[in-house]
């Protein structure tokens, strides 16, 4: 008998039940009534049970030609792969491939060959995963990870048509010591990108201040005049300055119009002045031109200095400039300041000078 038998003839009995005793008490049965009440619901379920209960099977099921048997347990098709080389988009870098592949064989005719479906379905799926890893750069094995989810969580056909395969729980990784090297490479690159704008830049400035401002005397002035509206004076002092600086960014002389300007001669300083070292320091003493009206002799470099000619220091002070000339190697300028002063320092001497004190040395000496 089966639960749903059983189920039935309770549920009928059970309503027939409470129908007749809420008819007993609407009525006032006598006490004698309810045990005959009793009685008559199991006659209803036992005449309920028999004709609800299913007819007998002439045959028994297991003698049938086609008997139903109990379905076989499911087998998991399924192989998990790990540590596979796959390639990505930069030679020699290569992500390291885990998954578990699935598949599901299909029908096959009957003279088709026998197949290893789960060589069939891992290479399919190996396949399919290259094909993702080959356009993405190494440095990306977190997103091409998940990229990988979807289009392996597909069940497909393979290229021979015998199964169809899919991936999960898949893993994709880099080794450790390529992305050391990946992270110092990118560092560099990103320094080298920064040197190459700094001298961009650099490059530009030059060529803004060689071929716009400084370009000549006039580019020069109204260049600094437009920094310093307010200073039209400044600009004006300032001419013979620029025009040297723009002279010296075109590497020319400084014209003409603005010669009288600077500050610094611009002739040549003959190596050969005919300047007469061998007569008496006097700082009265005309200096020697040479003919050009541009180039001073020692004797005003020493007034220029604040020398008189009865200044006892004078002899101190050529004696250092003869040390300092020795000591940059200028041993021909030092001999001609010791044949030009050495008169002087013999002349104070005869005429009693070499009597008194010398002047002390400055400390140091």
């Amino acid at each position: 008998m089966s639960s749903g038998h059983r189920t039935m003839t309770l549920f009928v009995t059970v309503i027939l039940g409470m129908i007749l005793v809420i008819l007993g008490l609407s009525a006032e049965w006598p006490m004698w009534a309810w045990p005959t009440l009793a009685a008559l619901l199991l006659v209803v379920a036992a005449v309920t049970h028999r004709v609800l209960a299913p007819a007998p099977e002439r045959f028994p099921r297991e003698l049938l030609p086609d008997p139903d048997l109990p379905l076989p347990a499911t087998v998991r098709q399924e192989q998990r792969v790990a540590h596979v080389a796959l390639p990505s988009s930069v030679t020699d870098y290569d992500f390291s491939f885990s998954a578990t592949v699935r598949w599901l064989v299909l029908d096959a005719p009957e003279d088709a060959p026998y197949v290893n479906p789960a060589g069939l379905a891992v290479e399919a799926i190996l396949q399919r995963a290259r094909l993702v890893t080959a356009q993405q750069p190494p440095h990306r094995s977190a997103f091409t990870q998940h990229q990988l989810d979807g289009a392996l969580a597909t069940m497909r056909p393979e290229s021979t048509g015998r199964i169809m395969a899919m991936a999960q729980d898949v893993s994709l990784s880099l080794p450790e010591l390529d992305r050391e090297r990946l992270a110092k490479l990118s560092a560099v690159r990103k320094d080298e990108d920064v040197w190459e704008h700094e001298r961009n830049y650099e490059r530009s400035k030059r060529s803004y201040l060689s071929e716009d401002v400084l370009k000549d005397t006039g580019s020069a002035v109204v260049w600094w005049l437009s920094r310093n509206e307010e200073e039209v004076e400044g600009a004006v002092n300032r001419i013979g300055l620029l025009a040297q600086l723009s002279a010296a960014a075109n590497n020319e002389e400084v014209s003409p119009p603005f010669d009288h300007l600077t500050s610094t001669p611009n002739v040549p300083y003959p190596a050969d002045d005919g300047y007469a070292w061998d007569r008496p320091f006097d700082a009265g003493y005309p200096p020697s031109t040479n003919g050009t009206g541009t180039n001073p002799d020692l004797d005003s470099f020493l007034a220029w200095f604040g020398f008189r000619d009865d200044d006892p220091d004078v002899d101190l002070f050529t004696e250092r400039l003869v040390t300092l000339a020795d000591a940059h190697g200028k041993h021909e300028a030092a001999e001609k300041i010791k044949s030009r002063f050495g008169d002087t320092e013999e002349d104070g001497r005869s005429e009693g000078l070499g009597d008194e004190p010398a002047p002390p040395d400055a400390p140091g000496q």
